[in-house]
């Protein structure tokens, strides 16, 4: 009998929540490559940002969040709406264009809106979803609700003005927000160190009077850890929190590749944070403690490895959207 692992440090973990934050993270993983498979397919017609070795931040967050939690996000957006509960087919659909998506196969990768689950949307454009989280959490605490918004955004959001503008307004008005930063180092191209400062993002947020806290991005306890003391921060009327996750992503900026071969950053370095693959980071952990093996392992590959035959298999055989609704959901009501 399994009575603890220890993660992080200091940090035990009942057995059978490592083992199913594990797989959820392995699930998303096994989507992504999936996804990045068939892409040469052209059945899925729009751009794909994936989120392959990020997997920690969103299954982390994820784990501390209630259904009714509210959740935007950006153009990387397929862990969050899955770790949030969201739909493999709807999402495929999406993905193919077709009238089940959950945008009705009009929004493609960068906009899933599953109201729910609580995955309130994603936006393409870099900072947008910001003030629209924020907006959000305002509505919850008007409505007397001790629900939160949960907003994700990348380093380079931090470079837009409405991110300095939305931390301060959630500040002055404590408002149940957790904003989540995803620092990969890159946008799209460009480094981290070529367009901030030597400073860490989190310096931001705390400057705006936001707790804020720095974790690494691919131990998902530790990613746990932080979303679980800034949630409770944010439900118990503490006001906003911010966390500044380290993780790397292991594909091309937009699109299924890899792209090392660019130069825009080295091979070595991508080498290092792959030895950092925050599954293996969690499996080794689970096998020293006895809560994983091979053959454990295979069996939930299997399993997952249905699941998305299946919903690639449904997702291709539904149909597109009518003519006839090219008007419909243009405006609201």
């Amino acid at each position: 009998m399994v009575t603890g692992l220890k993660a992080s440090p200091g940090i035990a973990l009942d057995p059978s929540l490592a083992t199913n934050l594990f797989r959820e993270m392995l699930r998303i993983r096994m989507i992504e490559e999936e996804i990045a498979k068939r892409y040469r397919d052209e059945k899925m017609r729009c751009p794909v940002h994936l989120s392959i070795g990020q997997e920690a931040v969103p299954v982390g967050i994820s784990a501390v969040l209630r259904r009714s939690d509210q959740v935007v996000s950006t153009h990387r957006c397929h862990a969050h709406y899955l770790a949030k509960g969201g739909d493999l087919r709807a999402m495929l659909c999406e993905l193919m264009g077709r009238a089940e998506g959950c945008c009705g196969g009009r929004g493609g990768s960068m906009h899933l809106f599953d109201p729910s689950v609580g995955m309130l949307l994603s936006l393409p454009i870099v900072a947008a979803s910001i003030p629209i989280g924020v907006g959000a959490a305002l509505a919850l605490k008007q409505a007397k609700r001790d629900d939160v918004a949960v907003v994700y955004l990348g380093d380079a959001s931090v470079e837009e003005g409405v991110f300095h503008e939305s931390a301060n307004f959630s500040a002055v008005h404590r408002l149940p927000v957790v904003f989540v930063c995803e620092n990969n180092l890159y946008s799209v191209y460009t480094s981290l160190e070529e367009r901030q400062p030597p400073r860490p993002i989190a310096d931001l947020a705390r400057g705006h009077g936001l707790h804020a806290v720095a974790v690494d991005g691919n131990d998902v306890v530790a990613v746990q850890r932080a979303a679980s003391d800034a949630v409770r921060r944010a439900r118990s009327g503490s006001g906003p929190a911010f966390i500044e996750a380290a993780t790397y992503r292991w594909r091309e900026h937009c699109g299924p590749n890899f792209d090392n071969t660019l130069g825009y950053r080295s091979e070595a370095e991508f080498e290092d944070w792959k030895r950092r693959d925050p599954l293996e980071f969690l499996a080794r952990h689970l096998t020293e403690h006895g809560a994983l093996n091979e053959t454990q392992r295979a069996d939930l590959a299997a399993e997952i490895t249905a699941e998305i035959a299946a919903a690639f298999t449904y997702a291709e055989a539904a149909p597109y959207p009518a003519p006839d609704t090219a008007e419909h959901h243009l405006y609201a009501g």
